[in-house]
């Protein structure tokens, strides 16, 4: 646990604003990597940083020290969290359609808020272990499928299994933070566990086979050929594309819908640069218009490989997302 320097705590409280940053700087990449777990999406955690931050500023004159400053601020972040959570219409997203007529989705997807996180936002992460209760690492705490398994249970019960389960903080300790009992965050725990219906150390393939799975995929997209993108996935892989709720599950029902997508794209050339994304493999796309001397920004796609096939194709609207991930905006066409 890291220690507070008294004096630059004592100069913070006096209102000394450069103290404050260097008392909370150590924290703030692993409190927006939190708040991203507990929103699902980038633009809202960065909101709820800087409210967080502002937050512990105000508050800092009653920060006792009973607890750790660590443990401090993760409890504003959590309730600040929370309460954006309990907020009126702050799942009110516009619902997208892709701008072809696609085929009848196997099922739509209310997780339409969902964002991809940077792995560059990862690697700021302070080099310190979670806490002796925690289950999971933190490359399976920030992939996709467990970020959106925790928007679709109870708020409160995302915060339980997030604090006990990832962060790794004792039940006590996260029941002061919640301002329950110790009784509550037991029962919260296990109904959070039965609701993501997963256990740790689930199969990925090695770093090897990954970048070969990759790049066939990679192939097979930009070349349009539905056949051998299908190859690659599991029987019961699913393709889904926030915020548009459509949700296609299984070879037969991914080819349909490929096949609508690659008849829209036409003679257009697509680009493909590998990135990361929820410590998974991603793929920038551009398109090129025919003639064009550029291609520009068309989604960011990440994928989720199991053992040697993709589990998971998710595809993310363009907008803002470039610009984080530190993308180019355009390409240039060769020739």
């Amino acid at each position: 646990m890291r220690k507070v320097d008294h004096r630059t705590l004592g100069l913070a409280r006096a209102g000394d604003e450069e103290a404050f940053r260097e008392l909370i700087e150590p924290y703030r990449h692993e409190l927006q990597v939190h708040c991203y777990r507990m929103l699902g999406s980038l633009t809202d955690a960065e909101d709820m940083l800087q409210e967080t931050l502002l937050a512990a500023w105000r508050g800092l004159s009653g920060f006792q020290e009973r607890a750790s400053l660590r443990t401090w601020l993760y409890r504003i972040a959590t309730n600040r969290c929370l309460n954006a959570l309990r907020a009126a219409g702050r799942r009110a997203v516009t619902e997208q359609s892709p701008p072809f007529e696609p085929p009848e989705p196997t099922g739509r997807d209310e997780i339409t808020w969902l964002q991809p996180c940077p792995d560059t936002l990862l690697e700021a992460l302070p080099d310190t272990a979670p806490g002796p209760e925690a289950r999971y690492q933190t490359v399976e705490a920030i992939e996709l499928a467990f970020v959106a398994g925790l928007q679709r249970m109870p708020p409160r019960q995302a915060a339980t299994l997030l604090l006990r389960d990832v962060l790794g903080f004792g039940t006590d300790e996260v029941a002061g933070m919640l301002g329950t009992s110790p009784t509550a965050v037991k029962g919260a725990l296990q109904r959070a566990r039965a609701a993501l219906g997963q256990e740790p150390g689930r199969a990925r393939p090695d770093a090897a086979l990954e970048r070969e799975l990759v790049r066939r995929f990679a192939e097979a997209f930009a070349a349009a050929d539905v056949d051998r993108v299908v190859e690659l996935l599991t029987d019961d892989a699913w393709l889904s594309m926030p915020p548009a709720p459509h949700h296609y599950q299984g070879p037969v029902a991914i080819a349909s819908f490929l096949r609508a997508a690659f008849g829209f794209r036409g003679e257009r050339r697509m680009h493909l640069l590998p990135t990361r994304a929820n410590t998974q493999p991603a793929l920038a796309t551009y398109l090129a218009e025919r003639g064009a001397r550029v291609a520009t920004p068309a989604g960011i796609i990440v994928l989720a490989a199991r053992t040697d096939r993709i589990k998971a194709v998710v595809r993310f609207h363009a907008e803002g997302l470039y610009r984080r991930f530190e993308l180019p905006e355009a390409l240039a066409e060769p020739g």
